[in-house]
């Protein structure tokens, strides 16, 4: 029996919670327009003079496409044993894109019926939504896509939907919803189980983990004593306003690429804490990074420079501001090597003398 099951840091899950928790209150907001179309290459600043990480919109599948040996049984993250015969109509469900992101990358794209909002990658683009304002499963749109087997986690709800499909005859397997560098490789063969191509799941994770560790050797800085500090702010209009701390997701990103997470090095305990004024000037950012419609939602960089703090810190006095489309920093899956360097990219790029202004 192959189980799903992964050891490692324990942070993740709570962020996932308080996160599912944020745009749930904000779903009005949490739609706000994307930013600029991603075609791979270097960053882009607007006139603003606000960088755009640039990521590669598609996904790289393995070729040839594997054929799934079936049935398979998994023990899903909540305990369950999960019986998969049929892996013709697929789900992929979480609240960063992660799951999809692995099954297209397995090159078992062509069996995905559905998609999360996170889902944004061009090839799943055509897909119908099956989550509600943004971040809650639908039983009843999912059933009426007839799965033949549905992947979750339990960073989206509610859990009732989840149990009322497999209450419907559906297998529905759970994976562990931390994301973490070292979880990606764990989390590709653990989706690979349950869709019987353990081998290409193998490969797929081991083509990620060369990927990742050429990209850390690459934007790594020999000096971690001149790292940056880099603060994470999650906003959605004036309703929520939140600096990242550990755990955030952002913080191991952040880290990975040299720079120091602001709230970790300050002290916070938490994933996210209010904003205020004094947290911000105890985190004394060089560089404020925002979703795209976290920016959007707080009327752009005027609105953004009226958030308590935001003024007064070295990144609001040298206007250094990162932004990344809403679906594209936190999946930690196959494309997380090319995150990483799209990230480490566009702060480096906010230094310059052309995007500071």
């Amino acid at each position: 029996m192959t189980s799903t099951r992964r050891t490692g840091r324990r942070r993740a899950p709570a962020a996932a919670a308080l996160l599912v928790g944020l745009l749930a209150g904000c779903a009005a907001t949490s739609t706000a327009a994307p930013g600029p179309s991603a075609t791979g290459g270097g960053p882009t600043a607007d006139a603003e003079g606000v960088v755009h990480v640039v990521t590669d919109p598609h996904v790289a599948p393995l070729t040839p496409t594997p054929q799934p040996q079936l049935p398979v049984t998994v023990e899903s993250f909540d305990g369950v044993e999960v019986t998969v015969t049929d892996t013709s109509r697929i789900l992929a469900l979480d609240l960063y894109g992660t799951l999809a992101e692995t099954v297209f990358s397995l090159g078992l794209g062509d069996n995905v019926v559905g998609r999360d909002t996170s889902t944004g990658f061009t090839e799943a683009a055509h897909l119908p939504e099956v989550t509600v304002g943004g971040h809650s499963i639908s039983a009843e749109a999912v059933l009426e896509l007839d799965p033949t087997v549905v992947l979750t986690d339990a960073s989206l709800g509610p859990p009732e939907a989840q149990q009322q499909l497999r209450e419907a005859g559906v297998p529905v397997v759970f994976f562990d919803p931390t994301r973490t560098l070292d979880g990606v490789g764990p989390q590709i063969e653990a989706v690979a189980a349950a869709l019987g191509v353990p081998d290409a799941g193998h490969e797929l994770a081991e083509r990620t983990r060369a990927e990742i560790t050429d990209a850390l050797a690459d934007v790594t800085p020999a000096d971690p004593a001149q790292a940056e500090r880099v603060a994470f702010l999650y906003l959605r209009g004036s309703a929520v306003m939140m600096l990242g701390g550990p755990g955030s997701g952002a913080d191991e990103l952040i880290g990975a690429i040299g720079a120091q997470d602001a709230g970790t090095a300050v002290g916070l305990d938490r994933q996210f804490v209010p904003i205020t004024s004094e947290a911000l000037a105890s985190a004394a950012p060089d560089v404020l990074l925002l979703f795209d419609g976290g920016l959007d939602s707080v009327g752009g960089v005027d609105g953004l420079l009226r958030v308590p703090g935001v003024a007064q810190t070295p990144a609001g006095a040298d206007l250094r501001v990162v932004t990344v489309d809403d679906t594209a920093l936190l999946g930690f899956g196959p494309r997380t090597a090319a995150t990483l360097r799209a990230l480490a990219d566009a702060v480096a790029a906010s230094g310059a003398p052309a995007a500071a202004g």
